[in-house]
């Protein structure tokens, strides 16, 4: 997935994926995940997506700041 945040690009393609969350089962309506990622230039963004019913019900892309990234690897 690629999303422009603030005129700068955000691509799952081509940063480092540095740890997947999986919560429920695949076709759990609740479930969802989240990918935390590293682009080249250091910035960090949470790629999630999930079921209908979970919080991500639509695919998408948050940028993070470093200690918001450590702050969820540590979760």
């Amino acid at each position: 997935m690629k999303k422009i945040i603030c005129k700068v690009e955000y691509d799952t393609e081509n940063a480092t994926l540095i740890e997947k969350k999986t919560v429920g089962e695949f076709g759990d309506p609740a479930g969802y995940e989240e990918s935390l990622y590293q682009k080249e230039d250091g910035k960090y963004f949470l790629y999630v997506n999930g079921g209908a019913e979970s919080q991500y019900p639509e695919e998408n892309i948050k940028r993070m700041s470093a200690k918001a990234a450590a702050e969820w690897q540590a979760k």
